[in-house]
């Protein structure tokens, strides 16, 4: 059954690595998006009801309880296995978690980053380790054991001492669940716009290098399986039967929605999108349709899955090529009928994947 995502753009702070469609707003501009993201809600025909729900951003945590009930009870609950609601730590408390635990949410993702106040400082991030750890503690009590979290490869000033002080702490905490993402440069965060353009500001010239990343990617690769997390995706980690069952629904090609700025949807044929400002959105400027490539989508998107692809006969000989010269080179592996991207193909991936796009 779909999933649907519904995207929350507003934080308390603009961190210097975010590349997403966010942003720090005034009450009046916070109101507004709200209206129109329930009347969007409200204008959906559901033919269907969700399995999953997943509330991104910017920062989800930050919606009011009236405001989360009012999109709760917005959307179809009747047959959901799970919700997530992302978090910035420092934004939990026991009343919040009440009031998410009330509207049905079963599953909380953290955006810690790093749990090394000299990398979080630098970003722009107020929290600390101490403060997590607290936050952690009081989602279990409340009963959300669900937990993600998120963690950066590629931070300004990290070194391999720093990211092992950071996988120590994941041992400590021990969720189910951890997500390691390795920094894109980019000109759409202040951070990779900076370094792009050579300039000094947000710790830029202190950007570990590609090799340094590349290890602390491996090292944690290495440390999670160790802890029983095994990596699912090429970002992601997860004890048995915590996969994140929302976000495995891109991986597999499966539909869901997407509600509020910037938001995606596929129904298995097409993509679309909303606009990804704020005043385009609010002003009802449309939707982007595209008509999907299902081979191209097959390879590029399946092939970040552990598990990999299981092409057809037709797929086999169409990129016979393609398929053959990265299995030769070790970034490729058969296993039975499915193809799949080897340890040391994870690292190439993008590389990989272009292959396959005609």
């Amino acid at each position: 059954m779909p999933g649907v995502y519904i995207s929350y753009p507003f934080c308390a702070q603009k961190c210097t690595f975010c590349n997403f469609a966010s942003a720090v707003a005034a009450r009046p501009s916070v109101k507004r998006y709200e209206t129109a993201l329930l009347d969007e809600l409200r204008a959906q025909d559901w033919p269907w009801l969700p399995e999953t729900l997943y509330l991104g951003g910017g920062t989800p945590s930050l919606m009011t309880p009236e405001f989360l009930r009012s999109v709760a009870k917005a959307i179809p609950s009747q047959n959901l296995t799970e919700a997530t609601l992302e978090c910035a730590p420092g934004t939990v408390s026991s009343e919040a978690i009440a009031a998410w635990r009330q509207c049905g949410i079963n599953r909380v993702s953290l955006g810690v980053q790093s749990f090394v106040t000299a990398e979080l400082r630098q970003t722009g991030r107020t929290h600390t380790a101490g403060i997590v750890e607290r936050e952690v503690e009081l989602l279990r009590a409340a009963g959300i054991s669900n937990i993600n979290v998120d963690l950066i490869a590629g931070l300004p000033g990290q070194t391999r001492e720093s990211w092992e002080t950071s996988l120590a702490w994941i041992e400590r905490l021990k969720p189910p669940h951890v997500s390691v993402y390795i920094f894109e440069v980019d000109e759409d965060s202040r951070l990779g716009n900076e370094i792009l353009l050579g300039g000094a500001r947000y710790g830029a010239p202190n950007v570990p290098t590609d090799d340094l990343v590349s290890d602390l990617y491996e090292t944690a690769v290495e440390r999670l399986g160790c802890l029983g997390l095994r990596r699912y995706e090429i970002s992601n980690f997860a004890q048995p039967g915590c996969e994140s069952r929302h976000n495995l629904k891109y991986w597999r090609l499966e539909p869901y929605l997407g509600f509020g700025l910037d938001a995606h949807s596929f129904d298995g044929k097409r993509r679309w999108s909303n606009p990804d400002t704020l005043d385009a959105y609010l002003a009802r400027s449309g939707k982007s349709t595209t008509l999907t490539n299902a081979v191209e989508e097959r390879f590029f998107v399946g092939l970040r899955l552990m598990d990999g692809i299981e092409p057809t006969g037709e797929e086999w000989a169409r990129f016979a090529q393609p398929i053959a010269k990265w299995v030769d080179a070790g970034m490729l592996e058969k296993a039975g009928p499915r193809l799949r991207l080897s340890s040391a193909g994870v690292l190439v991936s993008n590389e990989v994947f272009q292959e396959f796009l005609t």
